[in-house]
């Protein structure tokens, strides 16, 4: 919460390089480029987002070499005094997920917090939920996703009336609560839920189902979502929620072509920054 305040607005900015994409003028292999560009935008967007959300398969999809990469992102950010936010999305069977959240979240200089496949129900998240709650880590676990194929599962409705994503968001937020120490003394648990900024209307639901748990909303910018399309993710206090941009920021350089590419990732950072603010005041 510190973190916002400092910084304005519940804001988070993906790091999704795509090597085709990144500016003219970096040096180097596909991965030396992309590790210039991560330190760049985070040095652009470091005055603007309190988190940053590392996409790992942009980097895993380079092997040993990326991952490497990814840790020293990760790194450099925290060095910055910036939150991180692992977009990994792990999930699976009890032993697996057990593995995950040790290699994602046990070790030094893990990220902040990991988004985690909610899916295979409470038995694949509280292997996270426990390394969570060890390494002082937070976890956001996908409720309400912002492509549009998610709607012919999650959107699906079940016997007793309630959507799928719904029945979902039940077992994060019974999870959420379910040991000492999951909750925080901001009365937030550790785990959160990812829901979608394209969903207003569904998350307008979850947001009564989860009051504990803080949104991860991906969606805003270049995905459609808006001021008005993410008001309903937060509290009536503003509290709640934390909204998500990457290709709209990171790739600002591709429309304002006038200045260097860091400062137009910066202006780009800024003004999403005051849009989100407009949503907060509701």
């Amino acid at each position: 919460m510190k973190a916002i305040a400092d910084k304005g607005a519940p804001v988070c900015v993906g790091l999704d390089p795509v090597v085709d994409r990144l500016p003219a003028g970096l040096s180097g292999n596909a991965t030396e480029r992309i590790e210039v560009w991560c330190e760049g935008v985070l040095d652009a967007v470091v005055d603007h987002t309190p988190a940053v959300k590392p996409q790992l398969a942009c980097f895993e999809r380079y092997g040993a070499e990326g991952y490497a990469v990814y840790e020293r992102v990760v790194a450099y950010a925290k060095k910055l005094g910036l939150l991180v936010i692992a977009d990994g999305k792990r999930g699976d069977i009890g032993l697996s997920s057990a593995h995950y959240a040790a290699g994602m979240l046990g070790k030094e200089d893990a990220a902040d917090a990991l988004t985690v496949n909610a899916y295979l129900g409470a038995d694949g998240l509280e292997p996270f939920t426990n390394a969570a709650l060890q390494a002082g880590a937070g976890l956001f676990a996908l409720v309400r996703t912002s492509n549009p194929g998610g709607d012919a599962l999650q959107g699906l409705e079940l016997a007793d009336g309630r959507t799928v994503s719904q029945a979902v968001g039940q077992i994060v937020a019974d999870l959420g609560v379910s040991k000492p120490g999951y909750v925080g003394d901001c009365g937030y648990s550790l785990l959160g839920a990812v829901v979608g900024a394209t969903k207003p209307q569904d998350a307008q639901l979850l947001r009564e189902l989860m009051p504990q748990q803080l949104f991860l909303v991906p969606g805003f910018g270049a995905q459609g979502g808006g001021p008005e399309d993410v008001r309903a993710c937060f509290k009536p206090d503003g509290t709640g929620a934390i909204i998500t941009a990457s290709r709209s920021v990171i790739y600002a350089h591709e429309k304002d072509t006038g200045v260097d590419w860091k400062a137009a990732v910066a202006n780009a950072a800024e003004e999403f920054n005051k849009q989100v603010r407009v949503a907060v005041r509701r």
